[in-house]
């Protein structure tokens, strides 16, 4: 059965919020564990809001320091104290915020209940987090500020060995490891048993590539190629792509066309300017160019994998 590897939608607006849209944050929900992406500000009502469980999130990933992608940071960290959590947290971002923070903790007074460790994020492509299912790994963006996006990359798990042959083969506990590797099993008589025959293999890693704030650029095309799921910011419609570079953005063809290049399964857009009030133009220009695009409404759940579309 495939582990649960789903985004949920929070805010999709670029630079300010409107009446419709908030700022950029994101849920990963993978398995049993959640991760945030930005924390714009209002992002904890959001939470709230979708009823997503608040203490959960041990993990946040700030993709840079501009306002509308960590401005809500302030406001979850004081109410998590306000709440009595005691787990640690661990916060991913371009060098300043550990400052921005404690600056507002010195000011207020506040000694937080709970440890807070900082990840300062200074190069593209390094593992930044991992566990037994899954990776994350930096990816560099052409932003006005260092600016990171991130990769997460399920891992490939070991096969799965069959019940029945462990009965029908007489098959040694202590084998059973490297059967799961790949290992073919060989009978105390010498008969070889083939690996397929005893094992089933695990479902195809899936993977997410999460982009920031970023002019076009392919500096990351190798790294996300054949990515289940991509979410790309698309502040601008096509008409605008002077402006679009001018603010170190992207339009809604540069994401698709990146997507198209990277044979990604799936695109997803977000970071609409507050100028647009209809998103229909956006689908409509990105699936010229690349026909598998939605867009990031607040409160969609989008599955990464299989099937990956609004839940």
């Amino acid at each position: 059965m495939l582990k649960k590897f789903q985004i949920s939608i929070l805010g999709s607006s670029a630079a300010t919020p409107t009446s419709l849209r908030h700022t950029t944050a994101q849920v990963l929900h993978f398995h049993n564990k959640l991760f945030l992406l930005d924390c714009a500000e209002g992002t904890q009502m959001q939470i709230r809001r979708f009823k997503l469980p608040i203490m959960k999130f041990d993990h946040i990933f700030i993709s840079h320091l501009h306002g509308d992608h960590y401005l809500g940071l302030p406001g979850l960290l004081f109410s998590y104290h306000l709440l009595g959590r005691d787990k640690d947290i661990h916060i991913y971002s371009p060098p300043g915020l550990k400052e921005i923070i404690e600056v507002q903790f010195r000011i207020s007074g506040l000694k937080p209940v709970f440890n807070i460790i900082y990840h300062e994020l200074k190069k593209a492509r390094e593992i930044i987090y991992e566990d037994r299912y899954l990776t994350v790994e930096t990816m560099e963006m052409e932003h006005r500020l260092p600016t990171f996006g991130f990769f997460f990359r399920e891992k490939l798990l070991e096969k799965n060995i069959k019940k029945e042959s462990i009965v029908q083969y007489d098959i040694p506990v202590e084998k059973i490891p490297e059967i799961k590797k790949g290992e073919d099993f060989v009978t105390p008589d010498g008969k070889v048993i083939p690996n397929s025959r005893i094992t089933i293999s695990p479902s195809r890693p899936r993977s997410y590539a999460f982009c920031g704030d970023t002019a076009y650029t392919e500096k990351f095309l190798d790294q996300i190629k054949g990515a289940d799921l991509l979410y790309h910011e698309a502040t601008f419609l096509n008409d605008k792509a002077a402006i679009a570079r001018e603010k170190s953005h992207s339009t809604t063809v540069e994401a698709a066309t990146l997507a198209k290049k990277a044979g990604v399964k799936k695109l997803l857009l977000g970071h609409y300017s507050a100028r647009y009030k209809e998103m229909a133009e956006f689908t409509k220009e990105a699936r010229e160019v690349f026909p598998n695009t939605i867009i990031a409404e607040e409160g969609d759940i989008v599955k990464v994998g299989e099937n990956a579309s609004p839940a």
